[in-house]
């Protein structure tokens, strides 16, 4: 005896070895055995052969007419198969047809519901129509899918891809047929999604696409600022003080955000007044104002080569910016300095301060530099302000213990990109300019966090202890800079813990409430927000930096380069912030000069390759 049977959604038959009334024993043609249930057994019978039954079976199924036996059950409740099979027929039904009938039930789920064993349902004509249509719909998708992957395998771009090139790029929805297709085409071409649709003709710029990707992630809503017009932040501040000094500034040439100045204005009996004055723009900027909003949901300026991203909008830095000729709001802090150096008193202020010179880094460092100081020219503008500010840095960074720092000895690089020509100038970061002014801010960020403490008024401070650097709202010495507390308060354009800071120092000069209490959870939760959003953009800038590194390395047809060993196959190459793993560099001491062959940069990956030629 045989039985034709359902296990798991799929018929099989076997030759009943035993017949335990609730359970069987099979085996099937080819020898495998199984136990299965009585009631999975939907046909009995003797002949033909296992082989043979199933065979024929599929063969009658096939020839079947599903249409003409759905439109047959239209009007039936459930019924059996052997009832079908009898009426199509029109015979008693042999286990072939029978076992043919159920093949062809079983295989039409969009036109028959399975009811039960050996039991069906015609499905409704609505719900017919729409299975067929969505089926239909499925196949021309397929159909579609297959068209995409053979154009995309091909480096042919769809035409139907370009709407939707951002998505698939950098938020592709997995579930359409455009992402299927081009998933298939990157593993038939062993070529990454980027990869792939550049070579379609997809990319038109790699710049905007490392750009785009960072947007799409960090600035989704774009990066304007849709801000209503306020007014009440360009006030005139007419019953502010108007200091009597000139105030000069010292930045790059491309900067618009300019933060802070300084004076000099001599005392009686050699000692002098050194003036570090801070653009104030929590002045006009309230907690919780529409500005405000936008600057706590940026938190900080994002720098990259070529651009950046202002956390304020441009009219409002264009109010606040310390620029030349002309009354500016400023926080300032005076500092009394005797001739050798010593400050012997300090005060803060609330006033507007004119700007007599923006001076700029790239004219500047021609005039003040180690060679001018030590032959004590004075023949350049504010000659000698800048000696008395450079003479106080230096007895600062003494008083510091930071007088023989070897960050000074480090190289900082500058990029420009001009029409997509970059330029990488290389300068060396212990020059005067920057020892004066970071010394300056170090002091003024010191002195402030110092006052905030004293009063019991809640700031934002830096500390470092070990090595590491974080962010508290308490008071804590940073050892990196050799000072009992750092409060940053120097660039509230940019930085929007400044920003906080400084509407702190406001409310304590002016003797007022504080905007925030130590208890705050905004306080808390804004200085939690810029340490993540900080560090994303300083990697970004980073990122962006090696990128422009790439692109230089092709400007200039550099094919051969010197690099230094940093550690073990870890190099930096010449000209340029590059640090790359060169695999086959042999085993040199750190600091060892070598020759490198470069090829194959990739301005999508950022990568290059690299085969060690000699040591220098």
């Amino acid at each position: 005896m045989n039985v034709f049977y359902e296990e798991s959604g799929t018929f099989k038959v076997g030759a009943v070895l035993a017949d335990n009334t609730t359970s069987l024993q099979v085996e099937a043609s080819h020898g495998k055995r199984s136990k299965i249930k009585a009631s999975a057994v939907l046909l009995r019978f003797e002949m033909p052969s296992l082989y043979e039954f199933m065979y024929q079976a599929q063969q009658v199924a096939a020839d079947l007419d599903t249409d003409f036996l759905w439109e047959c059950c239209t009007n039936s409740e459930e019924f059996s198969s052997h009832t079908l099979a009898a009426d199509y027929f029109g015979h008693s039904p042999s286990p072939v047809e029978v076992a043919a009938i159920m093949i062809l039930l079983n295989n039409s789920p969009m036109y028959f519901y399975k009811k039960g064993q050996g039991r069906y349902k015609a499905a409704p004509a609505e719900a017919l129509r729409a299975a067929l249509a969505s089926q239909e719909k499925k196949r021309l998708e397929a159909e579609q899918q297959t068209r995409y992957k053979q154009q995309l395998s091909t480096f042919t771009l769809p035409e139907e891809f370009r709407p939707q090139l951002d998505d698939l790029l950098y938020k592709p929805n997995k579930n359409t047929i455009e992402w299927k297709a081009l998933e298939a085409a990157c593993t038939a071409t062993k070529l990454s999604v980027p990869k792939l649709l550049e070579k379609c003709g997809a990319i038109s710029s790699t710049h905007d696409y490392h750009f785009n990707q960072f947007l799409r992630e960090h600035f989704p809503e774009g990066i304007d600022f849709n801000l209503p017009e306020v007014d009440d932040i360009f006030r005139d501040y007419e019953n502010l003080p108007i200091a009597e000094v000139a105030a000069f500034s010292i930045d790059d040439a491309t900067t618009t955000e300019i933060d802070d100045a300084f004076s000099v204005t001599p005392l009686a009996l050699g000692s002098f007044r050194i003036g570090i004055h801070i653009a104030a723009p929590a002045l006009g900027i309230t907690p919780g104002s529409h500005l405000d909003k936008v600057a706590a949901k940026r938190l900080s300026t994002v720098y990259l080569p070529g651009q950046k991203i202002t956390m304020l909008p441009e009219k409002t830095i264009d109010f606040y910016t310390l620029s030349e000729t002309r009354l500016c709001p400023a926080i300032s802090l005076y500092l009394d300095v005797a001739d050798d150096f010593t400050v012997t008193a300090s005060q803060s202020r609330i006033e507007k301060i004119r700007i007599v010179a923006n001076l700029r880094h790239d004219t500047l460092e021609q005039q003040f530099n180690e060679d001018t100081l030590r032959k004590n020219l004075t023949n350049y503008p504010f000659a000698n302000e800048l000696s008395l500010l450079w003479n106080f840095s230096r007895k600062m960074e003494i008083f510091r213990g930071k007088e023989n720092d070897l960050n000074n000895e480090k190289i900082d690089y500058s990029f420009f990109v001009e029409q997509d020509r970059i330029i990488i100038q290389e300068r060396r970061r212990g020059s005067p300019i920057d020892r004066v002014v970071s010394e300056l801010m170090i002091y003024a960020n010191t002195e402030w966090g110092k006052q905030l403490a004293d009063a019991g008024i809640a700031g934002i401070y830096r500390s470092q202890n070990g090595g590491k650097v974080k962010m508290s709202l308490s008071p804590a010495p940073h050892q990196g800079l050799g000072v009992a507390q750092y409060a940053w308060s120097s660039s509230p354009m940019r930085r929007y813990i400044d920003l906080i800071n400084q509407r702190q120092l406001i409310a304590l000069l002016k003797d007022a409430i504080p905007p925030y209490s130590k208890e705050s959870d905004e306080l808390l939760i804004s200085m939690r927000d810029f340490e993540q959003a900080y560090s994303i953009y300083s990697d970004f800038q980073r990122a962006m930096e090696r990128y422009w590194c790439l692109r230089w390395l092709l400007q200039e047809n550099i094919q051969v380069t010197g690099a230094q060993v940093i550690k073990e196959n870890l190099v930096k190459l010449d000209r340029i912030p590059f640090i790359v793993r060169v695999s086959s560099l042999p085993d040199l001491l750190p600091g060892t000069i070598v020759k490198l062959e470069l090829s194959q940069i990739d301005l999508i990956e950022c990568t290059l390759n690299t085969r060690f030629l000699s040591k220098e």
